[in-house]
């Protein structure tokens, strides 16, 4: 039996830093083929992993909070997300070499 699909979220902060992300690399390094190819491959990404994304290994985290993140890696940039009864929210996108524990 297969996996039902998450409803997927994505929530402001994310939208706004991956559009930063996406206008970088089109027009400070003029490379549109690179950045629709970078979209895709995270929309694809973020769409495999909603079908089970509690299956992956939670990222440990220095917070107090409660929260479960969850993390997917996508060429140098990490995604991150939790899961809400049947919602995969998506929160951030980060360059992977950053120091996430004081960014989560």
């Amino acid at each position: 039996m297969a996996n039902k699909k998450y409803e997927i979220r994505y929530l402001p902060t994310f939208i706004s830093q991956f559009n930063n992300i996406l206008y970088y690399i089109t027009y400070e390094l003029k490379n549109k083929i690179a950045a629709d190819d970078f979209y895709t491959e995270v929309v694809k990404q973020i769409e495999i992993r909603s079908y089970a994304p509690k299956s992956y290994e939670v990222f440990k985290t220095i917070s107090k909070e409660k929260i479960k993140y969850y993390k997917i890696n996508v060429k140098k940039y990490s995604i991150f997300y939790v899961v809400k009864d049947n919602i995969m929210e998506i929160r951030r996108i980060y360059y992977s070499q950053r120091n996430f524990e004081k960014l989560i």
